[in-house]
């Protein structure tokens, strides 16, 4: 009886040895995939902008609700003026982030060193163009087709005849945004006055509501009725003078009337959609599924990178001009009409115009 007790318990042993063999090692089976590190520095105005660095974040908190069980997040926001962008980057990359966002094109050199320095981190630039590093990712876009769409809108409703435009900072990418609203507004009335003032030369005109107001102010008071504004924080004084001169405005980057103040809601004819949430949200899809691709990729009207918002708040406003705008945007798509994306395509594209 012992000899048959001993040798069945020693084929107990035998086909537990061999269940837990073929389990794998018990750490093995505990240890949790590694969380992929998602780092995001701002631009000039931070979370909080209403606009372009909102967006950004929209998109960065809907990859860490979609993918929570794969990844892990972290937002930085700079300095007032933008001058630690460079020291924040490396302070994520040295933290072993396994991808990292740059919010705007004022972190290209910045970006294209910390790259060079840190060639096992990815990283990805929004509005900036680095071709050159293996390990980057430009996020741009065909701001001048949404703009396109919304200068035939501001025209289309204008009652004056006079529209105007803001910008923030006085640079080409900035200037797209002008030379798309100019030329959507004289493609559909090419009568039609644009007035056209930037808040300044330094990444602070991004920040300047004061600014905003004054130079929105000046606009109304020469005729204009509708004011377009490409400029961040300073297009909150934008919409500040509409609703104290009575008039219509245009958002930017995010779908403004949605989070604007309720007074001004009513002010915005319609907001200029850049959708930095598809571009940010894709670059974090890609790198979970394994599929990152450093390089150049543009989202225009064609990819759903830029459009124009109709929304609950302003869908009455709109439903008059939307079927001509959706013809526009389908003849755009088709390369039907090639939008100028700086003043010399301006001026050129406005010589064919017919009167």
């Amino acid at each position: 009886m012992k000899q048959v007790a001993v040798r069945a318990a020693a084929l107990v042993l035998v086909a537990l040895a061999v269940l837990v063999w073929s389990a794998g090692p018990p750490a093995a089976q505990a240890q949790a995939p590694k969380k992929l590190l998602i780092g995001m520095v701002y631009d000039v105005g931070g979370r909080g902008d209403l606009s372009f660095n909102d967006m950004a974040y929209a998109g960065l908190a809907r990859a860490q609700k979609e993918f929570g069980a794969r990844v892990q997040t972290k937002d930085l926001e700079p300095t007032a003026g933008g001058e630690n962008r460079e020291e924040l980057l490396r302070l994520l990359a040295g933290e072993k982030y396994d991808l990292i966002f740059g919010i705007g094109f004022l972190f290209t050199d910045s970006i294209t060193r910390v790259a060079k320095a840190f060639p096992g981190v990815k990283f990805g630039i929004v509005d900036g163009f680095i071709d050159k590093e293996p390990n980057v990712a430009s996020l741009l876009f065909n701001e001048h087709e949404g703009s396109f769409l919304v200068g035939a809108a501001a025209a289309l409703k204008s009652k004056t005849g006079k529209v105007g435009f803001v910008g923030g900072m006085k640079i080409p990418l900035i200037e797209k945004f002008e030379a798309g609203f100019i030329a959507g507004a004289k493609f559909v009335k090419p009568g039609v006055q644009v007035f056209s003032d930037y808040a300044g030369t330094t990444g602070e005109a991004f920040r300047d509501p004061v600014k905003g107001k004054e130079l929105a102010t000046a606009q109304y008071d020469r005729g204009a009725d509708i004011i377009y504004h490409a400029s961040g924080g300073t297009g909150i004084g934008v919409f500040e003078a509409a609703v104290a001169k009575k008039k219509w405005a245009i958002g930017v980057d995010a779908d403004q009337s949605l989070t604007a103040k309720p007074d001004q809601r009513g002010r915005i004819l319609t907001s200029m959609m850049k959708r930095v949430d598809v571009a940010v949200y894709s670059t974090i899809k890609a790198i979970v599924g394994g599929t990152y691709k450093a390089g150049v990729q543009s989202f225009g009207l064609k990819e759903g990178g830029v459009g124009y918002a109709v929304n609950d708040y302003n869908r009455e406003m709109m439903k008059d001009i939307v079927p001509r705008l959706e013809a526009l945007k389908k003849d755009i798509i088709a390369g039907k009409i090639k939008v100028p994306s700086d003043k010399t395509q301006l001026e050129a594209f406005l010589k064919g115009i017919k009167r």
